[in-house]
């Protein structure tokens, strides 16, 4: 059984569901999703009904334990390597003072995200950016974007928690009348399909997780997990950078 919390659409959990399922039914084993907020007590109802053979965290290998060469990758192939290619790619188009924009709903990914941009903002030599969250109304997430510009004149870039905030910070940008990406440049990150058909069009993180869930389902039966190694995460370039 798997459990995906709320808010973790895009192409890195398509790709970790597929990839999970592939492998357990390799093995003669099916996959149960559960997606949306979920507590222990229902968790426990669940576990009753169905006497799973396991239950995994979503995302588990590619947060990982430790930060460096594990199984999940940390800097190699996991959440800190890609954290840091979001931060790289703004570094790289001249942008010294950024922003993390964050969504308005509680996410277990948050403080890591947080954590490895600085690091990687750190390596680069650049300030450990600040951080502001969206709310997902539209004149709110605006007003929240031209509060936090207005304490930080000298940002020039925002990473995106995810796509779906980097796409609420396109249009509070637009609405207050702010240049993308000659004022303020944008990017998202797990590319959730949508940021291709807006103006301008956002640049993203694209990450493939098939083998990551290919690695928790043989991590989940104990089974070897050698010869497992997903593709490097790529940079989606488009016009908001």
């Amino acid at each position: 059984m798997l459990n995906i919390d709320a808010g973790m659409e895009g192409k890195y959990s398509r790709s970790y569901v597929r990839g999970l399922d592939a492998e357990l039914a390799a093995h003669e084993h099916v996959l149960l999703v559960r997606h949306g907020h979920h507590t222990p007590q229902s968790t426990q109802q669940v576990l009753a009904a169905i006497a799973p053979r396991a239950v995994i965290r979503f995302g588990e290998t590619y947060l990982t334990g430790r930060e460096l060469d594990d199984l999940g990758g940390g800097w190699r192939d996991g959440l800190a390597a890609h954290s840091a290619l979001q931060v790289r790619h703004l570094v790289e188009h001249g942008h010294r003072h950024l922003a993390v924009a964050l969504p308005d709903t509680e996410s277990p990914l948050a403080a890591a995200r947080l954590k490895f941009t600085g690091h990687a903002a750190a390596n680069l030599g650049i300030a450990v950016p600040d951080s502001f969250v969206t709310p997902q109304a539209r004149d709110a997430c605006a007003e929240a974007v031209a509060a936090f510009l207005t304490g930080a004149p000298e940002v020039t870039a925002i990473a995106g928690f995810n796509d779906d905030v980097a796409l609420r910070v396109l249009t509070a940008l637009r609405d207050l009348g702010r240049g993308v990406p000659d004022e303020v440049a944008v990017i998202g990150f797990d590319d959730n399909g949508y940021g291709e058909y807006v103006t301008p069009a956002l640049t993203t993180v694209n990450v493939d997780a098939e083998a990551h869930g290919r690695l928790s389902a043989r991590l989940a039966l104990g089974l070897d997990t050698s010869g497992l190694r997903p593709p490097p995460a790529r940079v989606v370039v488009r016009q908001s950078v």
